[in-house]
């Protein structure tokens, strides 16, 4: 009996595994604190839970600072027309979306914009769910 309970409980603590791993919008992201910037990919991860990736971006007096981005699951992204190859190393590209609360350099995107084609997509992992 003692088995059978443990390897139920065992069970279940496996099940949960992916629940503590993933965050909330609201837990990491500032809804107020909206960012729009724009720079070179500088590297992708296009991996679950989210897709990353990483911009160079050069403010006024000439600093470069790299800003990390979480986006959508691929899944969903390869739903809203992304493909592994949509964006690439050294794109100049524009992102929109939301800061992250401890106001690090990384954020939550909500759309990018391929500047050489002009094209828009939607990229947001949780926002507003």
């Amino acid at each position: 009996m003692k088995l059978r309970i443990f390897g139920a409980a065992l069970i279940l603590g496996l099940a949960t595994v992916p629940a503590w791993a993933h965050h909330s919008f609201a837990a990491e992201y500032d809804s107020k604190k909206p960012v729009k910037l724009t720079g070179a990919v500088t590297k992708i991860d296009w991996t679950n839970p989210h897709v990353y990736f990483f911009v160079d971006v050069e403010d006024e007096s000439g600093r470069v600072t790299n800003w990390a981005f979480e986006m959508a699951a691929p899944s969903a992204l390869k739903g809203s027309g992304w493909t592994r190859t949509t964006m690439k190393i050294g794109d100049v590209i524009t992102v929109e979306g939301t800061r992250a609360k401890d106001g690090g350099n990384h954020g939550n995107a909500r759309a990018v914009t391929l500047n050489s084609t002009g094209k828009r997509l939607g990229a947001a992992s949780s926002e507003g769910r």
